[in-house]
């Protein structure tokens, strides 16, 4: 099985000036318009959950989408960045310096737990490995409810951020830089060598094993690259909430990440953001339409009817199943 080819650098910048390249672009400068358009704090906070939320999902798509591996304790990364973010800046002060040292210890632990849980889980497969990652999940989970002295168990703690990050524009474009960077440096990675091979373990594991690549440690490579990516976005929610609680590490936030990525699209990264984007704003006014009528205070079963009639019409994700539409029409003109 011959690994995809890397473009040539003509193609690669002609793709850029394409709908691939300009859409996203589009995007991010429509985002950054925001504050201007609509200042309100609501709708900052909620486009801030929505992008932070889109960065958890990417995560999961690099495992999910890119390497194949359905992993069920995904939340593990994400409450760990949320608690070790929250419990530093709290017993210690509340400035940059100490931020910039939760965060450095917040990707030292997502590294260490992320070997481990590999190392010890990965040489498994299928739904063997999906408990496995559940069972480590919840087994934090634990330890976050009943370390009472330390984490205040189901009732959480609350703690201050550094005065320049209260301010809820000055964080909204922080975090638009933060996924700036991890999307190219998503984008990057899946384009990369180490990448190509992800695939090649997702089409078809036995004959990429059989070509002499170490399956084990490149389905490692994936799993650290998903899981500070997704530490590094419990600690933006965290920064955002100003609170946490043991919710962040349920498994709850990780069928959030399978919910999103699935929505959206796996294996295409952008998919993550619609998935964030229509799960986020679901949960956000169809509460609301309760005042219309009493079914739509049963919010959660609208959701699922959703969710139902996206995989029955677009099998692929949202943005999948778009950009399979001119590969299928290619297709049918060459017969």
């Amino acid at each position: 099985m011959a690994l995809p080819k890397s473009q040539p650098a003509g193609l690669s910048r002609r793709k850029f000036l394409s709908v691939s390249g300009w859409v996203p672009m589009a995007a991010l400068l429509l985002l950054a318009l925001v504050p201007a358009l609509s200042p309100s704090r609501a709708t900052l906070n909620l486009l801030t959950q929505i992008i932070i939320l889109a960065v958890f999902a990417m995560s999961y798509d690099i495992l999910l989408g890119y390497t194949g591996i359905v992993s069920f304790g995904h939340a593990l990364f994400f409450g760990s960045g949320a608690y070790l973010v929250g419990l530093i800046i709290k017993h210690s002060e509340p400035t940059l310096g100490y931020l910039l040292l939760a965060v450095l210890g917040t990707l030292l632990f997502a590294l260490v737990i992320s070997v481990l849980i590999g190392y010890l889980s990965l040489r498994v497969k299928d739904v063997y490995y999906a408990m496995i990652t559940l069972a480590f999940a919840e087994f934090f989970l634990i330890i976050a409810q009943k370390w009472r002295s330390v984490t205040n168990g189901d009732d959480g703690f609350s703690f201050r951020v550094p005065t320049m990050l209260q301010h809820r524009v000055v964080y909204y474009y922080l975090i638009l830089a933060f996924v700036v960077v991890t999307l190219v440096f998503l984008r990057r990675f899946i384009h990369s060598p180490t990448g190509r091979v992800l695939i090649a373990i997702r089409e078809n594991e036995k004959r990429a094993e059989f070509l002499g690549y170490d399956v084990l440690k490149f389905k490692l490579i994936s799993t650290m690259v998903a899981g500070v990516v997704a530490s590094l976005a419990g600690v933006a929610w965290a920064l955002q909430q100003q609170f946490i609680s043991p919710g962040v590490m349920a498994v709850d936030k990780t069928i959030d990440a399978l919910l999103m990525t699935i929505i959206g699209g796996t294996g295409t990264l952008y998919g993550a953001f619609i998935g964030s984007g229509l799960i986020s704003l679901a949960r956000e006014y169809l509460p609301e339409l309760a005042e219309i009528h009493p079914v739509f205070g049963h919010w959660y079963i609208l959701f699922g009817l959703l969710y139902i009639l996206i995989v029955l019409f677009f099998p692929g994700g949202i943005l999948g199943t778009f950009r399979g539409f001119p590969r299928k029409r290619k297709s049918q003109e060459e017969r």
